[in-house]
């Protein structure tokens, strides 16, 4: 999901491809604005750089580098080090998620990872005409970034050349970062006194976007996000409520029970957003960072919607906002001298700083009545439940003004008021100067709810 100020194109016919791509191009642009010189941390396993959509992961991040964003990947390598196991006879062995290296192991490990480092700089490093990196050169840079401790012995068991982060040099890699180069990072860290460890993926990545402050830490795995119980996806998610159903086992995965606790702790210590995206899709990347819908689960500290009352700011993304509502007939115009007149009526929902949701509260204090009216939520928005959130904040509002009865006219939405406890009502029931205001030529429904 993106926050970022929704562009309003204009509708196109299915079959004008042309239309349709510039369409797409003019929507796109805000977020492109918005991430250039932005940190994003990519983490991701071995299955995804041994996978088929490796190199369309290679083009998205090129094109994410062209765009400004800085750009740090980590790369695992559980896999192909399973693979160089069994080809020397050995066993793997993990405790609690965590695969515990001794010497034999560690020989392994390194193997594979140098590979598959070596393999992924590769497909970064293309240039081939008739490719998305035609006529492009991507720096790609590494070093050691990562000093590291020995995990040691835990439930009894030990971990060997297992280790854990025990520092982030992060002004060494926003240096490299700052001369426009992709870093990427392999899980492997050297402690003061020269041994390597073996590091998870997830929990590198984890400790570089801290470290780095980034705006995004990103982890591609084996599932489109976080489901609901219904097997929905869930767009977006607060820390609290991912941890809630971190420690209910709801909906995990392989890939979700180990990523999912670092993206937590991730947006608790300044990440901006953790994203939970689907390795198998291709050009995830681009579809959950250039379209408003997205296409994964987006984790936060604090919820993205946020209601309060709106402000003279305000009125030019509102009249955005409601413009297309306008032009189909559902709502009705309003000039911007009148939302400039009326703007301390309105309540709006913001998501991310961005207007999403509004609605107006109209009193009519002699007869105790209130209209609510303009109620608008933007499409990519109306399965969130805000339309609820928005009604609940004007009934309060209402209540607190001493209003008695609520009212709304609507031409298209009669059954969701019906269904929070309004009833249809004829137009002799409406304040006398609403009813003189009344258009007949719209036959608008009227329905009205008691506020106890």
């Amino acid at each position: 999901m993106n926050p970022v100020q929704q562009v309003n194109a204009a509708p196109v016919p299915p079959g004008d491809l042309s239309q349709r791509f510039v369409a797409w191009v003019r929507a796109a642009a805000p977020y492109i604005h918005a991430f250039r010189g932005k940190t994003f941390v990519l983490g991701f396993g071995g299955e995804v750089a041994a996978g088929k959509l490796a190199e369309s992961l290679a083009y998205d991040c090129n094109l994410l580098a062209a765009l400004g964003v800085r750009l740090v990947l980590v790369h695992g390598a559980r896999p192909q080090i399973d693979a160089e196991l069994a080809r020397r006879g050995l066993q793997p062995r993990f405790h609690q998620g965590l695969r515990v290296t001794d010497a034999a192991a560690l020989e392994c490990v390194k193997a594979a990872m140098a590979v598959t480092r070596i393999e992924v700089e590769a497909m970064l490093s293309q240039g081939l005409p008739n490719t998305p990196m035609a006529g492009s050169f991507m720096r790609v840079t590494s070093g050691n970034f990562i000093t590291a401790k020995p995990v040691g012995i835990v439930d009894g068991v030990d971990y060997g050349y297992t280790g854990a982060v025990r520092r982030v040099i992060a002004e060494e890699i926003a240096a490299d970062l700052d001369q426009q180069n992709v870093v990427l990072m392999s899980p492997l860290g050297v402690s003061p006194a020269g041994e390597i460890f073996n590091m998870s993926m997830e929990r590198v990545a984890e400790a570089v976007a801290v470290a780095l402050k980034a705006e995004k830490l990103i982890y591609l795995c084996d599932a489109p996000g976080l489901l609901d119980e219904d097997g929905g996806l869930i767009e977006a998610i607060t820390a609290d409520d991912a941890e809630s159903m971190l420690k209910a086992g709801q909906g995990l995965t392989e890939d979700l029970d180990l990523y999912l606790p670092c993206a937590i702790r991730a947006v608790r210590q300044g990440v901006g957003r953790a994203h939970l995206i689907d390795r198998d899709k291709d050009g995830g990347l681009l579809l959950e960072f250039f379209t408003p819908q997205g296409v994964g689960t987006v984790l936060t500290r604090d919820p993205l919607f946020r209601l309060r009352e709106a402000t003279v700011e305000d009125i030019g993304a509102l009249a955005t906002m409601i413009a297309p509502m306008e032009a189909d007939g559902t709502l009705v115009r309003r000039s911007r001298e009148r939302l400039e007149a009326e703007i301390e009526l309105f309540t709006v929902v913001e998501y991310d700083g961005v207007l999403v949701g509004c609605a107006a509260l109209y009193p009519f204090m002699a007869e105790h009545l209130a209209e609510m009216a303009c109620v608008a939520v933007v499409p990519e928005h109306r399965r969130s439940g805000l339309g609820e959130m928005l009604l609940k904040r004007i009934e309060g509002r209402a209540r607190r003004m001493g209003v008695e009865q609520l009212f709304v006219l609507t031409t298209r939405t009669a059954h969701w008021f019906r269904e929070r406890g309004f009833n249809e009502v004829a137009p002799e029931r409406l304040p006398r100067q609403k009813r003189e205001m009344y258009d007949v030529n719209r036959r608008s429904k009227i329905f009205m709810k008691p506020l106890p």
